[in-house]
This record gives structure tokens, C-alpha cells and sequence, in this order.
């Protein structure tokens, strides 16, 4: 959780949880459903801020384009780690030129 503010470009790590019949090699804490038919899990997603709303919430920008509406306190919302940032890079400077690419053209 955040208790400080972010800035527009700043890297975040955000853990979504997700539903379906077989998780990802990258799915965490992965637990059957009671009908045994699907599992519950959560994925550390690389996004980048690409605004600061008001009502201490940020606008999320992914490396495919989509947005998600965040608020600061979110649990699973949080900085990129210093190690984070340097193994998943290149996730984050893709996301950054979708803001670029959306500034010029804008």
C-alpha cells in the first residue's frame, strides 16, 4: 500500500488477481476453487502512471494499451522494487512509449 503520492511516469507494481481453469507460469498464491473446477490466483502486473487523479487515485497505463483507475490505498498497488526495475525493465519502457506515442500524437 501506498502512503505517499506518485507522479505521472513512475513504474508500479500491481497484483491482480485473476480466475481461470489453469494459472500462468507467473501466478502466485494459487488456490483451488470449492468445486475444484478453477483456481484463484494473483499476478504481479508492470504498469506506469500515466496520471494523477484527484481523490488520491492514479490513472494506470498497461504495455497493452488498457487503463485501470487505481486508488493510492489499494493493497495491492505499490512502487517498483529497486531489483523489479532492473529484471522487468523492459516491460516498463514498453508501457512508456505508449505514453510517448499518445503525448505527440495528442
Amino acid at each position: 500500500m501506498l502512503t505517499k503520492g506518485l507522479a505521472s511516469g513512475d513504474w508500479v507494481v500491481y497484483r491482480k488477481q485473476k480466475h481461470s481453469t489453469s494459472p500462468g507460469p507467473r501466478a502466485k498464491d494459487v488456490a483451488a476453487a470449492p468445486s475444484g473446477e478453477t483456481y484463484a490466483y494473483t499476478v504481479d502486473k508492470y504498469w506506469v502512471v500515466k496520471d494523477c487523479l484527484e481523490d488520491d487515485q492514479v490513472l494506470l497505463i498497461t504495455r497493452t494499451g488498457k487503463e485501470h483507475t487505481v486508488p493510492l490505498g489499494d493493497p495491492n498497488l505499490r512502487s517498483a522494487r529497486w531489483w523489479e526495475r532492473w529484471l522487468y525493465g523492459e516491460r516498463f519502457r514498453e508501457t512508456e512509449k505508449l505514453l510517448e506515442t499518445a503525448a505527440q500524437s495528442g
